[in-house]
């Protein structure tokens, strides 16, 4: 989803750790009673938004189960928009006290575990405007080529309640989906998530109602409302056939028709990878958006400029990144890992980009072999700034470095190469999104995952490449037919094996703090798919 030219953001992700953290990032980032007594089962938004004034009036009906007895919840809405009216049927208007974006609300008779309940929420305000979306987020007030109103929202990190009111943590998706009904102005045509189920235009308005099935994070509901126009297709894939729909602007529909057309070979090769597409239900969706791109789920925002790269150009700097079109390969990836599979803490958030940007590496390498996927996640590596760790501090709504991108896709590629077996490799990433089918996790079930599977002990990788920024450096001498090696700038007990080639012949070698020796050795080379550091010295 968000993208880092990594330039314009190192001071922001070198402030994450030293910056102070307030009551209202607990109050966002954390689990506290007042959210963990409720489990939400369905939002269901009724969105007014007023282009020209920069507003926005709703309702959202929030279905939820007590799993204990409570009365008082939090529910979240950032400033600029305000909770106008709750209504519970057969109860009095409860209290609301708000402190920032936490609402507590408190109503006069218990709700009882194990029970159901819904209740209507009315609000409304002038949400955050993005002001660089989709890194700065909130709604995007635009005008297309033409001058016309193009409305959207991007708000991974910001938070959906910087529009609209919900439990706005990754933990708790709704269970049964999302209903997303939007009042548009005049002919303007609406897209949100999923399947378009309702449409209603009079003279003044153009009202429809998008519906998702499947469970979906809060960050990705989207509202994309301009002078779209649509094309079909389907793609006959592992879960049988899925509908492919495609919105643009009414003057981008040829070019769209020759672009998109990437889509289908994707499909096919995420599918190899990963398993199938975790949200048949809801069918894949493409809409065209003022901003570059964001990975809503069964609505992928896509805003590349209709060409191959990344805005055409190649972020390994290798020539495989322009070989396919960058936002619609990894925001599609996001579809497994952020979407299927979601972190209950942003600060895990390596989980969504590491692999998603390691699947830009497994796509090039289905479709221009091994040694261009290879060559690929390699050149990324002069992305990496290594200043803070790759996860985030917890419970404060914050992430971790963006090196969760371009490291996190090194570290897989780096365990690949310790598995040393490609059909257990991609098991294990199939395994992963069936395991995990739409759930949230923690870092620590995928890290056990991954190893419990593999058969092999990666928790000193994990906690060098994900809780550090030391990058592990291999000492090397080599003399008199002698080959001695050891490991550098590693945490305590650092255990990775490496596979390398002595006298010709592959061989795996055990490095710890103190040198080791092989003997008679004419030749040696050691493979650098592993990203680690290697000094030579005499």
């Amino acid at each position: 989803m968000k993208f880092y030219f990594l330039l314009l953001c190192i001071a922001l992700f070198a402030n994450i750790y030293a910056q102070p953290y307030t009551s209202a990032d607990t109050l966002r980032g954390s689990l506290s009673p007042s959210r963990t007594w409720f489990n939400v089962q369905q939002y269901a938004l009724y969105l007014i938004p007023n282009y020209k004034a920069k507003t926005l009036t709703g309702t959202n009906t929030i279905t939820f189960k007590a799993l204990r007895s409570a009365v008082t919840m939090q529910l979240d809405l950032q400033p600029g928009m305000s909770i106008d009216k709750i209504t519970l049927p057969g109860q009095p208007a409860p209290t609301i006290v708000r402190n920032g974006a936490a609402h507590f609300i408190t109503f006069k008779n218990m709700f009882t575990a194990n029970n159901t309940y819904s209740i209507v929420v009315q609000f409304s305000g002038k949400p955050i405007e993005a002001v660089r979306p989709p890194w700065d987020g909130g709604l995007i007030f635009a005008k297309d080529a033409k001058g016309r109103p193009w409305l959207s929202t991007a708000c991974q990190g910001l938070g959906a309640s910087a529009w609209w009111p919900c439990k706005d943590h990754q933990s708790d998706e709704p269970d049964n989906g999302t209903n997303i009904t939007i009042e548009a102005e005049g002919k303007l045509k609406t897209v949100s998530n999923g399947k378009l189920i309702a449409a209603k235009q009079t003279a003044k308005t153009n009202t429809e109602t998008w519906q998702v099935t499947q469970p979906i994070n809060s960050y990705n509901i989207c509202m994309n409302i301009g002078n779209y126009v649509s094309f079909k297709d389907t793609f006959n894939g592992l879960n049988g056939v899925l509908p492919l729909t495609y919105y643009v602007l009414d003057y981008n529909l040829a070019k769209a028709k020759t672009q998109f057309a990437q889509v289908k070979p994707m499909l096919r090769a995420f599918e190899y990878w990963f398993g199938p597409y975790p949200f048949y239900a809801d069918g894949y969706k493409l809409v065209e958006t003022p901003f570059l791109g964001m990975e809503h789920q069964s609505a992928t925002a896509y805003g590349n400029g209709f060409k191959n790269g990344y805005l055409g150009q190649d972020l390994s700097g290798t020539g495989w990144g322009l070989k396919w079109d960058y936002i619609l390969v990894h925001e599609s990836g996001h579809e497994w890992f952020g979407n299927n599979i979601s972190t209950n803490d942003i600060a895990d958030m390596w989980v969504h980009e590491g692999f998603t940007n390691y699947s830009e590496a497994l796509y090039t390498e289905y479709y221009y072999g091994k040694n261009a996927g290879n060559e690929y996640v390699k050149g990324l590596r002069k992305n990496i700034q290594n200043n803070t760790p790759i996860i985030g501090p917890y419970n404060v709504n914050k992430e971790g470095s963006g090196d969760m991108y371009y490291k996190g896709a090194n570290l897989i590629h780096t365990i690949r190469q310790v598995i040393d077996n490609d059909s257990l490799f991609r098991a294990i990433l199939i395994g992963l999104n069936t395991n995990f089918y739409h759930k949230t996790v923690t870092t620590q079930e995928v890290e056990s995952y991954i190893s419990r599977n593999a058969r092999k002990d990666f928790s000193t990788v994990f906690n060098q490449y994900l809780r550090t920024t030391q990058i592990p450096k291999l000492i090397v001498q080599f003399a008199n037919n002698e080959l001695k090696y050891k490991w550098a700038n590693t945490i305590d007990g650092f255990n990775m094996p490496l596979k390398i080639l002595i006298n010709n012949i592959p061989t795996i070698i055990k490095p710890t703090e103190t040198f080791q020796t092989h003997s008679a050795v004419n030749n040696y080379k050691i493979d650098n798919n592993y990203y680690i550091d290697i000094k030579i010295t005499d």
